[in-house]
């Protein structure tokens, strides 16, 4: 079944989420854009909380870069009056590009954070030679072929 561009996106959304998780010392930075407006949301992921927000219902202006520019600006502010300073970014299944990308920028120029991935924790590689088991090695492979016959021969005898 086909779906349209705003199932897709959800679907990226839900990709996203499962990836990254807010907490009360890096909380996600949600942004949201509609049809109508942008939304900014700092989340607390652990303690189900929205810390900060900002959003341009009441602007009255377009929905463009500058626009976004704009609302990375406030949602920065409105971040740092909360406390916050380090973020991890969910961009809500949208591409980092154009308005999202904006948004984040702005946000990091005015002095936001954002954190990278943190590193992948590894479990030492075993060497060639650790992951191979030591070969015993057989002195005589047809002796020992022979050897199984010989007892059954012994125990035939012993029956008899």
């Amino acid at each position: 079944m086909k779906r349209n561009r705003k199932e897709q996106r959800q679907i990226r959304h839900q990709r996203i989420r499962q990836k990254i998780s807010g907490t009360a010392a890096r909380p996600r930075m949600a942004i949201a854009i509609s049809n109508a407006h942008i939304y900014v949301q700092f989340v607390d992921d652990v303690a189900h909380r929205t810390l900060a927000h900002v959003t341009s219902v009441g602007m009255g202006a377009k929905l463009n870069v500058e626009t976004a520019k704009q609302m990375g600006e406030k949602a920065a502010a409105a971040a740092l009056a909360a406390g916050i300073v380090l973020v991890v970014v969910d961009r809500g299944g949208f591409k980092f590009h154009g308005r999202v990308k904006a948004i984040v920028d702005a946000a990091v120029a005015s002095g936001i954070k954002i954190s990278e991935k943190p590193p992948r924790i590894r479990p030492e590689r075993k060497t060639a030679a650790e992951k191979k088991p030591e070969k015993k090695a057989k002195e005589d492979p047809a002796a020992d072929k022979k050897a199984p016959k010989a007892k059954k021969e012994k125990s035939e005898k012993e029956k008899a």
